[in-house]
């Protein structure tokens, strides 16, 4: 097998450059190989794959769960978002990776409970370490508490989830960078919506239970 080391390859004339004749299959510096997506909840391992040199590893934290409040009809805080973080890694010299997707905060279903935090999501290499921790469970026993999202910590972009909030009428869990929190509604009706997407925090419930917070998801983009 040959081998060609330059800094520069122009064409003789004009701006065409053409590598190998019709039929020629030409090996280059590779882009995108692949992408995994974790979404079994705890912990569990990525191997790098052949050839793959690169990641960009993106980690969203789970959400906080509403908090469920029956005394004197006041409003209860919605759970938390969880928070992501994403970062570049060179992983030329790293083998594998553990992996931990966060479960969402459980669904409340007795008055006057707080809701419950968010399970953080991370990778952690030995020298990288990348976490979005879980958006924190909204408040069932102080009327119109909110609660905080999860932070994000490791990443070369580190976003925090959005608080939970409590109202008179709108009770929301707090947005994730990747999901939507959900909200309870009291407008003649008692309703209360479920999260969307991933890490989203659950509405606070008043007279019905909260859903579960939305669960976390880690993302790794392979590139060779």
């Amino acid at each position: 097998m040959s081998e060609v080391k330059t800094n520069k390859i122009s064409p003789s004339s004009g701006t065409t450059l053409t590598l190998g004749n019709s039929g020629d299959n030409v090996t280059g510096a590779g882009g995108l190989a692949s992408v995994q997506v974790f979404t079994t909840l705890g912990s569990q391992t990525w191997t790098r794959p052949t050839g793959v040199t690169r990641v960009m590893v993106e980690v969203q934290g789970a959400g906080g769960s509403g908090g469920k409040r029956n005394s004197n009809g006041a409003a209860m805080g919605g759970g938390g978002g969880g928070g992501y973080a994403r970062k570049f890694i060179d992983v030329t010299s790293i083998a594998s990776a553990t992996v931990v997707v966060g479960t969402g905060g459980p669904s409340q279903t007795t008055n006057d409970t707080d809701g419950t935090t968010g399970g953080d999501s991370s990778w952690a290499d030995g020298t990288n370490t990348v976490t979005g921790a879980g958006g924190v469970g909204g408040t069932g026993t102080t009327a119109y508490g909110s609660s905080a999202g999860g932070v994000a910590s490791g990443g070369d972009l580190n976003i925090p989830g959005q608080r939970g909030t409590a109202g008179g009428a709108s009770n929301y869990g707090g947005d994730s960078h990747l999901g939507t929190g959900g909200v309870n509604l009291w407008t003649g009706q008692l309703t209360s919506d479920t999260v969307s997407g991933y890490g989203g925090g659950s509405g606070g419930g008043y007279q019905v239970n909260t859903p579960a917070g939305g669960h976390g998801v880690v993302v790794v983009t392979e590139y060779k």
